[in-house]
């Protein structure tokens, strides 16, 4: 049974995606194709349906030629590698589109594209979109036979670059105050001494941002990777472009960020037995509370980035502590001047250090 569904698009002028959909025998087949003119859309759907009524025809058509959901659900269920919250989200956002009908044959870098054109959001969005959808027709041909054309997807991105369609992340140069650091610490401080049982965020933040540690990170530091005498520990998983799982790395750890340790219970395997939603909640209520506008937990990275730098410290003894691979990433942060360590006498530090 065919259907036709009318598209308003950004210029004002109209688009007819017209959908053929035949159950048969409990065998289901989706197509879709788009049409500037109502009248080529109707004698499409004919045409299809006339086809896809021969003998044979359907089933052959969802055995070598599946539509974009498929290669979506077997890349999300048979995938080795953990691809994150956020990617398995987007992928299941993207089945829910037009695009996702569609035989993987028949997907051109103009169908990538409207679908582009047609996502919600400012253009970084629209580009983690394109980026995680890439890694389909990455995989999909010499993985599952399944006929998506890698090639189709890199022209949609060039095309959706130059056009403004997507674009990169902004840098965040967003850095806490002193002052900020402190009302954060009493706020926390207070909670627990009101509510023993809460998370000990005051230490959580400190840590953060003497280690650089990002919050997944931090919760999974373990007593048993820590190595007080070498002054390091080992961050199991830590983030990198092309590794999820098994990036095991030993980074070296700013005494502030020891002493920090050396405060915390040994009550469970982990130095910090919490969750990366928790930290995050957490921070983001209580700067909301305090009226502290756009700051994020993952901002104490930067600014204990930044403190490295200002203290006079190179390139590759900051990597050591960041856990950065490449220099290159770390070379935002060189432009700034040595101004000494302006956490030396912070009370702060002992603020966290000093309450459990």
């Amino acid at each position: 049974m065919g259907s036709i569904t009318t598209r308003k698009r950004k210029d004002g002028s109209h688009s007819y995606r017209a959908r053929v959909r035949v159950m048969r025998e409990g065998t289901v087949y989706h197509e879709t194709k788009t049409f500037d003119r109502r009248p080529a859309a109707t004698a499409w759907i004919k045409k299809r349906e006339k086809e896809l009524a021969k003998p044979g025809a359907l089933e052959e058509l969802n055995v070598s030629d599946p539509p974009l959901s498929k290669a979506i659900e077997r890349y999300t269920e048979e995938t080795v590698k953990d691809i994150g919250r956020t990617k398995a989200q987007v992928l299941r956002t993207i089945a829910t589109y037009p695009i996702a009908d569609l035989p993987c044959s028949t997907i051109k870098s103009k169908d990538i594209i409207e679908f582009l054109q047609s996502l919600p959001g400012q253009p970084q969005t629209v580009g983690n979109y394109a980026s995680h959808l890439a890694s389909i027709f990455a995989i999909a041909r010499p993985m599952w036979d399944f006929r998506l054309d890698d090639r189709e997807m890199r022209d949609a991105i060039t095309v959706a670059r130059r056009m403004g369609i997507t674009s990169r992340s902004a840098q965040r140069n967003r850095r806490p105050t002193l002052d900020e650091l402190d009302r954060l610490l009493v706020h926390f401080v207070d909670r627990r001494q009101r509510t023993p049982q809460a998370m000990p965020m005051h230490k959580v933040i400190v840590f953060a941002l003497f280690s650089t540690r990002r919050q997944a990170e931090i919760t999974r530091l373990t007593w048993d990777d820590f190595q007080k005498e070498h002054k390091r520990i080992l961050v199991r998983d830590m983030k990198h472009p092309g590794e999820k799982l098994g990036n095991d790395t030993w980074v070296d750890l700013p005494e502030e960020a020891i002493q920090i340790i050396d405060s915390m219970c040994k009550s469970k395997a982990e130095i910090f037995p919490y969750s990366p939603d928790a930290i995050t909640a957490n921070f983001t209520r209580a700067c909301k509370l305090l009226g502290i506008e756009d700051l994020h937990f993952h901002d104490l990275r930067h600014e204990g980035i930044s403190r490295l730098f200002e203290m006079g410290w190179n390139i590759p003894h900051v990597a050591a502590v960041s856990g950065h691979r490449s220099w290159v990433s770390l070379k935002r942060y060189t432009h700034i001047r040595e101004t000494g360590n302006k956490y030396a006498s912070w009370p702060g530090l002992q603020l966290a250090i000093d309450n459990a």
